[in-house]
């Protein structure tokens, strides 16, 4: 699992810890000293995970959470508040503020990547390593491997992160636009149609095992994968 964290921390020895444990982990790393940098880093591009501090210089980590939340493009952002505040209250206005895990400083490298991946699993389960499978259609991402009916199909890389994000997704229909968002990134600017041309890509490898079914168009609004 690789994915982009924005570590939101204003002392230079934790933000230095944080993002190179994370790097080591094989993850991409952005950094923001305060909540002003940190929306201008979001702005620029929306990353797979926000570690936010409480205490930053100016506006609390805590008032960027609730405004996180309340925003329509990072409203199922992943957030995991690392801070020193331990005490109870602190943790639940920090959950209640939106974030989705609370760790206390001092931390144990391992346990925030533990953290981090079940963070991703049930916010971003297309950034997690595990496995899917839907109707004998399989799709390991570890191993970069798709399978139909046992038999090995042949992806490109789009087409591959398109049909992991459709397979996480199940029965439900994504327009243009927010699949642009989840699979190309949202700071990729490129022709919706795009997106038509990589779905017909998508239904024609799947086409010999009669798995280009799965694959659900609603016109007008978009495409999803369907449950069998």
């Amino acid at each position: 699992m690789s994915a982009t964290i924005l570590v939101v921390e204003d002392e230079p020895q934790v933000q230095e810890l944080v993002a190179v444990n994370l790097e080591h982990a094989g993850h991409r790393v952005r950094r923001a000293a305060s909540a002003e940098e940190a929306e201008a880093a979001i702005r620029d591009e929306l990353p797979d995970v926000v570690i936010l501090d409480w205490m930053l210089p100016g506006e609390s980590g805590v008032a960027l959470a609730r405004r996180l939340r309340a925003q329509e493009r990072t409203q199922g952002l992943p957030i995991l508040m690392l801070t020193a505040r331990a005490m109870e209250h602190d943790k639940i206005s920090g959950l209640e503020a939106g974030a989705d895990d609370y760790l206390t400083k001092p931390f144990s490298p391992k346990e925030l990547a533990a953290r981090i991946k079940a963070v991703l699993r049930r916010r971003a389960p297309q950034l997690a390593d595990d496995a899917v499978e839907i109707g004998g259609l399989r799709l390991d991402p570890a191993g970069r491997r798709v399978t139909a009916g046992g038999k090995v199909v042949e992806l490109g890389p789009t087409e591959f992160r398109l049909l992991h994000f459709l397979m996480t997704h199940p029965d439900r229909i994504y327009s243009r636009p927010q699949l642009l968002d989840h699979v190309w990134g949202d700071h990729v600017f490129i022709e919706e149609r795009t997106v038509d041309v990589h779905i017909r890509r998508l239904r024609k490898a799947l086409e010999p095992t009669g798995h280009d079914a799965l694959v659900d168009t609603v016109r007008g609004s978009g495409y999803g994968l369907r449950k069998p």
